[in-house]
């Protein structure tokens, strides 16, 4: 087989290594071109090398191309995958420490919550112009995986507006289905049967069946709360489970930001949190993380470059979506995931417009979603909280209203626990002038933005917030990881 496949965000080095070979262990795809796209020539540069590498260490036919001219990677592309950060960790570093000011502890910061709705602001216009791009010089009929967070509003965006055949595609369902496998003693996820449902980051596991037994509640509670580690790690989730009577997909940090309940007062968000990793909980961990893993790429790359002469093993292939989707798609041999699609009826009790994440299975024909599904009421109901926000969100970043925009934040579960209307209406003014070149859309409004500033009223606080961490240095990095080593 041969086709082109492009990689949009390609300088996020880790991830698009990851894709590549991947995609690799298909046999069928050996012959097929990646061209490798990004604004940082640098970071092309540095993928491209290590693709290079695998290719000549495996002796494959593989072309690899790298540019910064976007529409020109795309051109004749049959599928295009997007995993940008607009902004990058500049933007970000503003999508926590304005909130902040406000009282507003995220722990993420990239799905819903004030970090995670700007977030979406900087990158539904650049997801617009991709989506263009497809539909003037790509292959017709090209598909778009979008990777890029906000998950759901960026797929919203682009299947309405952009008019263009896209999938989202995220691993949190992987994710959570290995940590039940693991607590309920099996040798291998694989012994695990699961449907889970709902959106992207608040998907729930909605029926479990362990070698076929079906697993209820109490014994999954049980199990969790028995767990020397993830009884620590992941106290709010199993709070969850025990209320709501199903387990969540995402990890106690990911989650705590998506409800009004567990992070609106400080005091509460250290009894909930574990700080053992940044993903459980701790205030920008993510932020963090994404710091340090950058610099460590940087100083480390002559060690990246060297595993790259790895012969791919197939049999390491990750369980991210993408290169399982293109063999149904290609080979016909059928593949059964949980992808980001439009509702429309797919979920009974969720509005016919969301983005909601769904079992379905990809062959020659398609994706073809199970249609049907109801997930329970509670989970419903907080879903929908969040599809709310998501769909002014989507709306305001589409037409630069940022009235709609100030509304969508207002609405948020846990910027509403947190915050006044007052505070929200000065917050996003804040965040719209600080991120003003990422912001086109809202050009018309600054000036006025910055007017209502320059006569604030709101009184602001200079906070860390609950659980912050510093940024680790290289070498306490290099210490950290060769204690670890040591150990083993």
């Amino acid at each position: 087989m041969s086709f082109k496949i492009a990689i949009i965000g390609a300088g996020s080095i880790g991830f698009t290594k990851k894709l590549f070979t991947d995609i690799l262990c298909v046999p069928e795809f050996k012959d097929i071109e990646f061209a490798l796209t990004d604004l940082s020539e640098h970071n092309l540069q540095m993928i491209k090398a290590i693709l290079d590498k695998i290719v000549e260490s495996n002796n494959l036919p593989t072309k690899v191309t790298a540019t910064t001219d976007r529409r020109k990677a795309i051109e004749g592309a049959r599928y295009v995958i997007s995993c940008v950060r607009v902004g990058g960790l500049e933007a970000y570093a503003d999508d926590i420490r304005i909130p902040l000011k406000y009282g507003i502890d995220q722990c993420v910061g990239d799905t819903i919550c004030a970090g995670g709705i700007l977030y979406g602001q900087r990158n539904i216009p650049v997801i617009l112009d991709f989506c263009k791009d497809i539909r003037e010089v790509a292959e017709p009929g090209a598909k778009f995986l979008n990777y890029a967070n906000p998950m759901a509003m960026n797929t919203w965006a682009a299947i309405e507006y952009g008019k263009v055949d896209t999938v989202g595609l995220c691993h949190g369902v992987q994710h959570g289905a290995e940590q039940i496998a693991e607590v309920l003693g099996a040798k291998s996820v694989k012994e695990l049967d699961y449907i889970c449902s709902g959106i992207n980051h608040q998907t729930w596991f909605v029926d479990l069946r362990l070698n076929g037994r079906k697993i209820g509640k109490d014994e999954l509670v049980a199990a969790f709360e028995a767990h020397p580690v993830y009884s620590q790690q992941e106290k709010l989730r199993i709070d969850v489970l025990k209320r709501f009577g199903v387990y969540s997909t995402e990890s106690n940090g990911h989650l705590s930001e998506y409800l009004p309940w567990y992070r609106k007062r400080p005091e509460e968000i250290t009894k909930w949190i574990d700080m053992s990793d940044w993903i459980h909980g701790e205030t920008g961990g993510y932020l963090r993380h994404s710091t340090e893993t950058r610099n460590w790429f940087e100083t480390e790359f002559p060690q990246f470059l060297e595993s790259a002469s790895k012969p791919i093993d197939p049999a390491k292939r990750s369980n991210e979506h993408a290169s399982h989707i293109l063999e149904g798609l290609e080979t016909n041999r059928v593949y059964r995931g949980h992808f980001n699609v439009k509702n429309n009826g797919v979920i009974t009790n969720l509005p016919a417009d969301a983005i909601i994440e769904s079992p379905g299975f990809v062959d020659r024909f398609g994706i073809n979603m199970v249609s049907g599904v109801t997930i329970p009421e509670a989970c419903a109901a907080t879903c929908i909280s969040s599809i709310n926000v998501q769909r002014m969100s989507v709306h305001a970043a589409v037409s630069g209203d940022i009235d709609l925009l100030k509304l969508a934040v207002l609405h948020d579960p846990l910027v509403g626990a947190v915050a006044t209307p007052e505070e929200v209406w000065q917050m996003v003014d804040e965040m719209v002038v600080a991120q003003a070149r990422w912001l086109p859309q809202y050009a018309d409004a600054l000036p006025a933005a910055r007017e209502r500033l320059s006569q604030a009223k709101v009184k602001t606080r200079d906070w860390a917030g609950a659980a912050r961490r510093n940024v680790r240095s290289i070498e306490e990095l290099r210490a950290e990881k060769a204690a670890i080593k040591q150990a083993v």
